[in-house]
């Protein structure tokens, strides 16, 4: 019979083991081993299926066991020492509390996902899990962070093969009484509730779950409650699921329902409120609208709100693509926010103007989640050094008049928490290992990937169909001394899944080389709605299941972080193969690095600033990177274009691998040891060298020292009076600034000659603006055939006298020639005001005009 309703019943642990409960509630366990080895020590036999989860786990153990523990006086000595350790991590002095200045008092740190631990499965590929590596390295570091989510009553999907190898999507139900989850209560005990307004008299309520993860509270709010109408309820039913109104609901309650979530748990609490919002992606960007309402609520009108909440704003973008951002149906978005609606108070035709795409192609008809993350933040960066250079000219359009250079989009590469993705035999290996204990404990965690991946592969085929008959080959699939390559990731066409299968009979004749095989194993999901991911992996199943080489490929189902952990582990290269620049970052070959796993990738995301042949390979590309031409001709992004450029790139991806990489895991060297002299050497620099690079820790310290730090002393300087001073000032600026105008412009050189100089005279009319609120800048560099700038330097000019009677004034100042070659320059004018971020921030400028003399504003040849 089936139960009508489900609930948890929580264990009562015995006083001497009260701790272990505080242990199991405490995400640290999921990167402390210590402690992961003592809650193993419970159920050592590993009888309970609950073993990778300690919350299950405690609820499964049976009462006999649990009274047998609280007598175990060895087991209750190394249960202090653990419980003493984490007290001591969750209150002691870190890097965050050593530093000088003012830090935030705390900073608020939103996104859809979180990947902590596959026992609180909210994730679904590396934004998820970039997320749970920053609160992770934050706790470390003793960042005060909040974490902000949703509470996916079924997660992400999990997914298996059909017999012929489509895939499957299955929603288990989850339950976060059994979740190391707790619910946010006030001080009566009742649990804390968030409500928000919707059209036709609706109400959206939502329940707070915190997760402790370290030092850092991670608040996911859940929609899943009596007082909701079935169809609120469902708004937190899963991951990236539902219609485009589901999503925006999904949305308003992330970011409006957060700041109320984060608000309520200042105030239960007495957590300091937070200085700093850090909208990570686009999906959290109504925060900031919530944060405008408030400040409505005390009269504060539009104009000034937006500028103290922009103040205190970090926005990271995470896709290079405009086809990965959330866009709305503005008609949606306007009667969700309308009088009928939520933000009562604030004019929605300025919360439309936010989403609006005003540039160059962009929709009028649509809001930007994106677009709205921009102007709701006065702080913004991509994931990696390109992915900045990619955002810069992705979003351009917003800042008409500047080169993408200039766009008010910074970089901070990612990175990975080490000790959630670096195995114990690595982290136990001396700081200078030999060439043997290093190889030895590459082959030992090659062998735990073999057995895992037969593990796998046979519940696998069973979920397929398959007779335990039918799945003696399986016992030889993998070889413990064959080179190892994996590939695992969500599955986009532009990751290129089977871009290995292009030529078959080739990559054939590398899995089955007489001497130097190679194996794959490959693992990702598809998005539930995406039938060209599913026919990708489709594609390589049908490829993998071939009884010529499932020995030596194979397809893993439901790609997820405990897999991942041993893939990034037991791999000997971590291969990547994205369009290129189509990777915002892509973390997994981070990960890898960490262990000693080598990478052969694109030149994409990290891989690109960080390559060096000591660490890897780079695979070639098609136009190297550019639009340029290869072969017979210029690439584009027509269907012919990318066969040519996939056949392409495939080739070069043999050639790598038949001539470098498995020739240099193959040569036992010429000194007689019987070990792969130079391939070692590679794992030991992608260790000591590279390994430092890829850490969460560097990362969260950037994001303090260059965006948060910064964030909270604009918060503190742009008070209400302050912050409404400025909005009259931009007011005023935007107003005059058509009047703003470049008259004429003239240089004296007396010798074109590296080392000399130009004495330039400009002329600028600026109307019923006044000279402090401007700056003029020549603007000066090499120029390419176009007569394009390229490196260029500002060089502010000064007033040299007042208005002539068309209310032109004279500005002066010399240009330095200090290169040689063609080189030239332009002047403009900016506004300038000491609380702008970047001269770019009002998004305005004025340049010469088309028509102005020629000889004016001429560049001029060095040699």
């Amino acid at each position: 019979m089936k139960a009508i309703r489900r609930f948890s019943v929580r264990p009562v642990l015995p006083e001497p083991l009260r701790p272990l409960g505080d242990l199991a509630h405490n995400l640290r366990w999921s990167w402390h081993t210590e402690s992961r080895e003592l809650l193993r020590a419970v159920d050592p036999d590993g009888r309970q299926t609950a073993a990778g989860d300690p919350v299950r786990l405690l609820g499964a153990v049976p009462a006999e066991r649990l009274r047998e523990l609280a007598q175990d006086r060895g087991f209750l000595r190394r249960l202090a020492v653990v419980a003493g350790d984490l007290q001591d991590y969750l209150t002691e002095p870190r890097w965050y509390q050593r530093l000088e200045g003012e830090p935030p008092a705390a900073i608020a740190y939103f996104s859809p996902e979180f990947g902590i631990t596959a026992a609180l499965p909210q994730y679904s590929g590396g934004l998820g899990i970039l997320a749970g590596d920053h609160l992770k390295a934050a706790s470390d570091l003793g960042v005060p962070l909040i974490g902000v989510g949703l509470l996916y009553r079924h997660g992400y999907f999990r997914q298996s093969l059909s017999r012929d190898g489509w895939q499957q999507e299955h929603y288990p139900v989850l339950d976060p009484n059994e979740m190391p989850l707790e619910l946010l209560r006030g001080p009566g005990g009742a649990p804390i509730r968030v409500e928000l307004r919707l059209p036709g008299g609706r109400s959206l309520r939502a329940h707070v779950w915190q997760a402790r993860v370290g030092r850092v509270p991670l608040l996911l709010l859940d929609s899943d409650v009596e007082e909701n109408a079935p169809r609120e309820r469902e708004v937190t039913d899963r991951l990236y699921g539902g219609g485009s109104e589901h999503r925006l609901l999904q949305e308003m309650l992330l970011g409006i329902g957060g700041v109320r979530a984060v608000r309520a748990y200042c105030r239960v609490t007495g957590h300091p409120e937070p200085e700093v919002f850090h909208t990570n992606e686009g999906h959290a960007g109504f925060l900031g609208l919530e944060r405008i309402r408030e400040l409505s609520e005390r009269g504060v009108p539009f104009d000034t709100a937006l500028e103290a909440v922009r103040a205190g704003t970090v926005f990271t973008t995470h896709t290079p693509v405009p086809a990965g951002i959330d866009r709305f149906d503005r008609d949606l978005v306007a009667r969700h926010f309308g009088e009928d609606g939520e933000l009562p108070g604030v004019d929605v035709e300025r919360v439309l103007e936010l989403g609006t795409e005003t540039y160059p192609g962009g929709s009028p008809n649509l809001f930007n989640m994106a677009v709205m993350g921009l102007r709701l933040a006065q702080r913004a960066n991509g994931v990696s050094t390109l992915h900045g250079a990619v955002s810069r000219e992705m979003f351009a359009g917003l800042w008409p008049g500047f080169d993408a250079a200039e766009v008010p989009i910074t970089s901070v590469t990612n990175g990975v928490h080490a000790p959630t993705w670096t195995a114990d035999e690595v982290r136990a290996l001396r700081d200078e290992p030999t060439d043997a204990e290093l190889w030895e404990t590459r082959r030992t965690l090659r062998e735990q990937l073999v057995h895992e991946v037969r593990r796998r592969l046979y519940d696998s085929w069973r979920q397929r169909g398959a007779s335990h008959a039918e799945l003696g080959w399986i016992d030889g699939v993998l070889d413990p001394e064959v080179l190892t390559v994996g590939f695992a990731r969500r599955v986009p066409s532009y990751k290129r899944l089977t871009l290995m299968l292009r030529d078959r009979e080739r990559f054939t004749s590398l899995l089955l080389h007489p001497s130097r095989p190679v194996q794959f194993v490959v693992a990702g999901k598809a998005h539930p709605a995406d039938d060209g991911g599913k026919r990708l992996i489709q594609e390589l199943v049908r490829f993998a299941d071939d009884p010529r080489v499932r020995h030596r490929i194979v397809f893993l189902p439901d790609y997820g972080m405990g897999m991942a952990q041993r893939l990034y582990t037991g791999c000997d290269v971590w291969l990547n193969n994205p369009l290129r620049p189509l990777e915002a970052c892509g973390t997994s070959g981070m990960k890898a690095a960490l262990n000693g796993c080598l990478n052969l990738s694109v030149s994409d995301g990290w891989w690109d600033e960080w390559y060096e042949p000591d660490f890897g390979w780079v695979i070639p590309t098609a136009d190297d990177g550019t639009a340029g031409t290869v072969g017979d001709g210029p690439l584009g992004d027509g269907p012919e274009d990318r066969e040519r450029r996939d056949a392409i790139e495939a080739a070069a991806l043999y050639e790598l691998l038949e001539e470098q990489v498995a020739p240099c895991f193959y040569d036992r060297g010429v000194t007689g040891s019987g070990l792969p002299e130079r391939w070692i050497e590679m794992v030991r620099r992608t260790l000591d060298r590279l390994g430092p690079k890829v850490l969460a820790d560097r990362m969260v310290r950037e994001y303090v020292e260059r965006l948060y730090t910064p964030a909270a002393r604009a918060h503190r300087t742009l008070d209400v009076p302050t912050a409404g001073r400025l909005a009259e000032w931009k007011a005023r600026v935007r107003a005059g600034w058509p009047r703003v105008a470049i008259d004429h412009v003239e240089s004296v050189c007396e010798s074109v000659t590296l080392g000399g100089s130009l004495s330039l005279r400009v002329r600028v009319v600026l109307g019923d603006l006044e000279p402090e609120d401007v700056e003029v800048q020549a603007v000066a560099g090499r120029v390419d055939e176009s007569d394009s700038i390229t490196d260029a330097v500002h060089v502010p000019l000064k007033a040299s006298e007042g208005p002539e009677q068309n209310g032109s004034r004279l500005y002066e100042g010399p240009l330095a020639l200090d290169r040689a070659g063609a080189f030239g320059y332009t002047v403009r004018v900016l506004p300038a005001h000491p609380l702008l971020a970047s001269p770019a921030e009002p998004g305005l400028v004025a340049l010469p005009p088309d028509d102005l003399d020629a000889r004016q504003a001429a560049g001029v040849l060095m040699r």
